[in-house]
C-alpha cells in the first residue's frame, strides 16, 4: 500500500510539474528543464521516489532537476531551507513531513506544494481548507487523518459484512 501510494504521489507530481511547464511553454519562454525542490527533515533521500520518477522517464540532472534540501533533524532549519528553494524558482516543492510541508507553505503561496505527510490533520494544521477542495497551493498524501480513518473504517466494516461469493 505504502508503494502505491508513493507512486500515486509521484504522479501527482509530475502533473503539477507538467502544468507548470505548459505554462511556461505558453509564454514563449525558451525550453526549461523542469526543477522540483525536495523539503524534508531527515537527512535520507527516498529511494522510491527516484526509482518512480525514472520508471515514467525522468532522470536527474538530464531532464529534471532535483533540489534536495534536508534538515539533518534539526527543524528550526525548515524555514530557511524552504525559502532556499523558493528562491532558487523551482517549478514545484514536494515536502516529506508535517513540519516541511508548514515550512514550505510559509514560503511561497504561489509554487505549488505537494506534500506527504504520515501524521496528522492537513485541515487542522491550516495547510489545506479541506480534503475535497484544497485551495491554495498545497495538495497532496496524508496518512491517518481522523477524517479518512473513520471513512476507510466503513468501508473495511461494510466488506466484512459482505457475504462470501
Amino acid at each position: 500500500m505504502m508503494r502505491a501510494m508513493r507512486k500515486v504521489a509521484v504522479l501527482l507530481i509530475l502533473l503539477v510539474l507538467l502544468l507548470a511547464v505548459a505554462v511556461a511553454a505558453e509564454t514563449q519562454q525558451p525550453k526549461k528543464v523542469p526543477r522540483i525542490g525536495f523539503l524534508s527533515v531527515s537527512t535520507a533521500f527516498d529511494p522510491d521516489f527516484l526509482e518512480g520518477l525514472r520508471e515514467i522517464g525522468y532522470v536527474d540532472r538530464k531532464n529534471i532537476i532535483i533540489e534536495h534540501r534536508s534538515a539533518e533533524g534539526k527543524f528550526e532549519r525548515l524555514p530557511g531551507l524552504a525559502a532556499d528553494l523558493v528562491n532558487l524558482k523551482v517549478d514545484v516543492v514536494v515536502t516529506r513531513g508535517t513540519a516541511a510541508a508548514s515550512a514550505a507553505k510559509q514560503a511561497t503561496q504561489t509554487i505549488p506544494i505537494v506534500m506527504a505527510i504520515l501524521g496528522g490533520d492537513p485541515v487542522k494544521l491550516g495547510l489545506v481548507i479541506s480534503f475535497a477542495m484544497p485551495g491554495g497551493n498545497v495538495t497532496g498524501l496524508t496518512l491517518q487523518s481522523p477524517e479518512l480513518s473513520g471513512k476507510r473504517l466503513n468501508s473495511s466494516k461494510t466488506l466484512l459484512q459482505r457475504p462470501p461469493l
